[in-house]
């Protein structure tokens, strides 16, 4: 029983380098030691008898025989998670973790709120919460990666199933007394210099597909700066770059305490939905639909 259970954690090890292309990040991802990463995987490689990754400096390459293993170590994890689930079910008590991508605004201004709720009903389960674009994790999801995302923009994905969660306004916002209209057209706000996320962003994408219905083409703005980031942007807006259009989430408390100023669009109102994101072949275990469940029930609070 002993030697199984380790043999899961290998797993675990090798399916997170896998996933990261690293053994540093899986480091930080398991709190584990590189050297303890790097053991579990050497012990891997001499069980199956074959070579899991080419090292190319810092950068590791998995091989045929990984992404074999890969596939079929997922299967054995979600197979031991729910037996480990099943159990804790005996013990009248829910248990284990949740693995959740999650695009910038939903996993940075929502998440937190839903997961101190869900905690409440169940607090013996953890969270991991993986933020990238929506692009990156929907991609996850559709390469069975994750079980379950959120995002801020529909792709084109026959593999995915989209969930409307929440709806989100998209708003012009400016630093403190940088501009002299409190409202004006889009035509007059695209005369300004602007401040955007990069390619990926589910923000960008829905900004992008509003200023195109208007006939309004990136090329023909003023482009002050491009970030990576929506914390990245809101520290240029503040700095007096230029104005953005940002999530009303992402900026509540900045609206709130005047760090930055609202400017109202008379001739355009930009709203879009969040997302849930599943993957059409895939099975939900019972602790991924009690969330999903729990996260369909929080949505009128948010």
């Amino acid at each position: 029983m002993v030697k199984s259970c380790m043999d899961i954690h290998k797993l675990r090890v090798f399916t997170s380098v896998f996933k990261n292309r690293s053994f540093s990040k899986a480091s930080e991802a398991l709190h584990l030691t590189q050297p303890t990463i790097s053991n579990h995987i050497k012990a891997l490689e001499d069980e199956f008898a074959c070579k899991l990754f080419d090292r190319m400096g810092r950068t590791i390459i998995p091989t045929k025989e990984a992404e074999v293993l890969y596939g079929k170590a997922t299967e054995i994890i979600e197979k031991a998670d729910a037996l480990k689930e099943a159990l804790g079910q005996l013990k009248k008590e829910t248990t284990g973790e949740l693995v959740i991508g999650a695009s910038t605004i939903p996993g940075v201004y929502l998440m937190p709120r839903i997961m101190k709720e869900f905690q409440k009903k169940f607090p013996a389960i953890s969270f991991q919460i993986l933020i990238a674009d929506s692009g990156g994790v929907i991609d996850s999801i559709s390469k069975h990666e994750l079980l379950l995302g959120i995002v801020g923009a529909k792709l084109g994905n026959d593999q995915i199933d989209y969930t409307p969660f929440v709806e989100d306004e998209l708003i012009v916002v400016s630093a403190p007394l940088k501009t002299e209209k409190s409202s004006m057209t889009l035509k007059e706000l695209v005369a300004l210099p602007m401040v955007f996320r990069e390619e990926g962003s589910g923000t960008r994408r829905e900004v992008e597909k509003f200023l195109e219905s208007e006939g309004i083409s990136f090329d023909h703005m003023k482009i002050a700066g491009i970030f990576g980031s929506t914390d990245a942007v809101k520290q240029a807006v503040k700095a007096g770059l230029g104005v953005s259009i940002l999530s009303k989430f992402s900026v509540a408390d900045e609206l709130e305490h005047k760090l930055l100023e609202e400017i109202k669009l008379t001739d355009i109102h930009m709203k879009r939905n969040f997302y849930i994101v599943t993957h059409k072949k895939r099975t939900l275990t019972r602790l991924y639909d009690l969330f999903l469940k729990h996260i369909l029930a929080e949505t009128e609070h948010l």
